[in-house]
């Protein structure tokens, strides 16, 4: 039996998706359009839609189809705007970022992981989309700002340096603090000097590399 991809996408959205509070017609389209199962290991490719977290090398992971859309919801990327992602993991954010927005750069810490991706989104045609090998937390400066920041692992603490990077009016996804109390937070720059910080909900991710808390000690 031939396992239709088109049909499994078409469900997860209006199964999962949807009644997760993601109504943006855009980012629906988005998550439609993209297709999931190209980004997924070919040992999980079945359970691209399933509302699961799926293993990408070095412990690294593929958030949740719900998590993805609720991210690229709050994000609201214009078709004019321009994005930063933090940890580019298979592409899959990168390509839904590159489909709804002009411009696209994308920072990955492992190698291996950067160069699969960037082959994938060349052989699926993102052209407006551009990964890098770096460390963000370290040896990554891009030099310009951005109208909008995906994080796609989690931080004990919101590095400075990532609001650096946030234009005017732009916004910033990223998943904070430590389990079982993680919350996944947006913050907008509001104005040169303000930044505003909204909490969206509650959630897990995998910690960035170098971006997690200070071990607990215990007596």
């Amino acid at each position: 039996m031939i396992f239709d991809f088109d049909k499994a996408r078409t469900a997860m959205v209006e199964q999962q998706i949807r009644p997760w509070e993601v109504l943006d017609p855009r980012v629906l389209e988005t998550l439609r359009s993209v297709r999931r199962e190209e980004f997924v290991p070919v040992a999980h490719r079945k359970l691209a839609f399933s509302d699961l977290a799926l293993p990408l090398p070095h412990g690294q992971q593929m958030m949740r189809p719900v998590v993805e859309g609720r991210m690229l919801q709050a994000l609201a990327l214009g078709v004019d705007e321009s994005a930063l992602e933090i940890g580019t993991g298979s592409g899959f954010i990168a390509a839904c970022l590159g489909h709804l927005g002009h411009e696209v750069l994308s920072v990955e810490i492992f190698p291996d992981l950067a160069e699969a991706a960037a082959a994938r989104l060349a052989r699926l045609g993102f052209s407006n989309v551009r990964v890098l090998e770096r460390d963000a937390l370290k040896d990554f400066d891009p030099g310009r700002r951005f109208d909008a920041i995906a994080v796609t692992g989690a931080v004990a603490q919101l590095p400075a340096r990532f609001l650096d990077w946030l234009a005017p009016g732009g916004r910033l996804f990223v998943v904070e603090g430590r389990p079982p109390a993680m919350e996944a937070v947006l913050y907008v720059r509001e104005a040169e000097s303000a930044v505003r910080r909204e909490s969206l909900f509650e959630t897990e991710l995998p910690y960035l590399i170098g971006a997690e808390p200070e071990p607990l000690f215990r007596l």
